[in-house]
């Protein structure tokens, strides 16, 4: 997992902060963690939008309430969807549905583990990111927002997801 401005790993402490000497042209941003740091801030914020971008990965947004924008998580291993008592895959008939489904919705909480993934739990269901190794390409996710929320990129063979490498 990488964060904030380009540094930073899982094994960094809850919160730091990067400011000019870094990155000249980008004000101080909040830099999480691993444990769920910037992925909880998630919590208690609505999940408005789904893009699917390209067929080739999706989108989703999230109210930024306080914040100057929407947050943005963008997914580049297609999700696993939990809705209606049932699990839905990208190559399900009805997949696209069951995801457009979960908006609007609020997320109840977020979450990362190590062999479990990513999981942002919605009152209207779950989106799941817990890929195999074939799955992945380059990059699982994306986490961002405005400058004053930071951002989050998970990786094969960093963080929560080392065991795929």
């Amino acid at each position: 997992m990488t964060e904030g401005l380009g540094r930073g790993r899982s094994d960094s402490p809850p919160m730091t902060s990067y400011g000019k000497a870094d990155a000249p042209n980008v004000p101080r941003v909040p830099v999480y963690g691993g444990g769920g740091g910037l992925l909880s801030r998630l919590e208690g914020r609505r999940m408005y939008s789904v893009e699917f971008v390209l067929n080739d990965y999706v989108q989703l947004r999230f109210d930024g309430d306080e914040l100057s924008g929407p947050v943005t998580l963008s997914c580049y291993v297609w999700p696993m969807i939990e809705s209606r008592g049932r699990r839905w895959r990208e190559p399900d008939l009805g997949y696209a549905d069951s995801l457009r489904s979960l908006t609007p919705g609020t997320v109840v909480s977020a979450t990362e583990r190590i062999g479990q993934g990513i999981r942002i739990e919605l009152d209207r269901g779950a989106v799941v990111l817990d890929p195999t190794a074939d799955e992945v390409h380059v990059e699982i996710a994306g986490l961002m927002g405005p400058a004053s929320f930071g951002w989050v990129v998970w990786r094969p063979g960093e963080g929560i997801f080392e065991h795929l490498r």
